[in-house]
């Protein structure tokens, strides 16, 4: 596995990979979720490329960017057992040099959700996504689907701008007892995490509701809400039962359906989703 460090290099190294490439961009401090992302490139294409950076434009100025999880060598070591044949780590510097001003705005399904308590982090995003698509020029990009709205506006993006390029999105992966995989897990004291299967638990009602009958959407809203609010430690940023396209809120479940929520367990926000046929 070879380790690319700056734009110029990756451009370089790219003109030699077999074709098809795939595409896994990261923040680092891997987990198994991730690792399946990369394993199904290595299926897919004849060359598979990990990134890992930390994007500073999609951290809002109170969130969590200077303590954002990292280990480089463990995430190296893990890539190169899994085969990926290029690993890109640019700096901050790199990707946004100085006097950078060109941002990409996905305009519509990211005032909700996530855009609605983060403002501008899918600016962040959607820049950076289409920084490493142009860099690294590949048939197919990975993503897994614990992060919904980001596929969505990936996918948006993709399409509106004609870009050559095809989103495969993956299942999320869970620990044994539900919760999603995620690098901010580390972040979660025992106690914490214990508290934290509440998303899973919440997201697993509105299944039940949804195989029994229930098709008024505030009826899950409401259920989830309960559940949740009997976890000490859970505090709900929001919980959402909309329409899996455009994530508009929903009356009534007519169409396929994201449940999804952020949840504040002690300090560390987490979120997850499932859909609904």
């Amino acid at each position: 596995m070879k380790v690319i460090r700056n734009v110029a290099g990756m451009k370089a190294i790219r003109k030699t990979l077999a074709e098809p490439v795939g595409f896994v961009p990261t923040m680092g401090f891997l987990h198994a979720g991730h690792i399946s992302l990369a394993s199904q490139s290595k299926k897919d294409n004849a060359s598979t490329i990990v990134s890992i950076f930390v994007n500073p434009t999609q951290f809002g100025p109170k969130e969590d960017f200077d303590k954002y999880p990292r280990d480089e060598q463990r995430d190296l070591a893990m890539l190169e057992k899994a085969g990926v044949d290029i690993t890109f780590l640019p700096s901050a510097h790199e990707m946004y040099p100085s006097g950078f001003n060109a941002w990409v705005e996905v305009e519509g399904i990211t005032t909700r959700l996530e855009g609605a308590v983060r403002p501008g982090h899918f600016k962040g995003v959607a820049t950076v996504c289409n920084k490493l698509f142009n860099i690294v020029q590949p048939s197919k990009a990975y993503f897994g689907q614990k992060d919904a709205q980001q596929v969505l506006v990936i996918k948006k993006m993709v399409s509106d701008l004609n870009m050559n390029l095809e989103i495969v999105v993956m299942p999320t992966l869970r620990e044994a007892d539900g919760l999603a995989m995620s690098s901010r897990n580390s972040y979660l004291k025992p106690d914490e995490r214990k508290a934290a299967t509440v998303l899973y638990r919440a997201l697993l009602k509105a299944k039940e509701m949804r195989r029994a009958g229930e098709h008024n959407a505030e009826s899950l809203r409401e259920a989830m809400t309960e559940l949740i609010q009997a976890e000490p430690l859970a505090k709900i940023d929001y919980v959402s039962i909309a329409d899996a396209a455009t994530l508009q809120e929903l009356e009534h479940l007519h169409s396929q359906t994201l449940v999804s929520l952020a949840v504040r367990v002690g300090e560390v926000r987490l979120i997850d989703n499932v859909l609904l046929p």
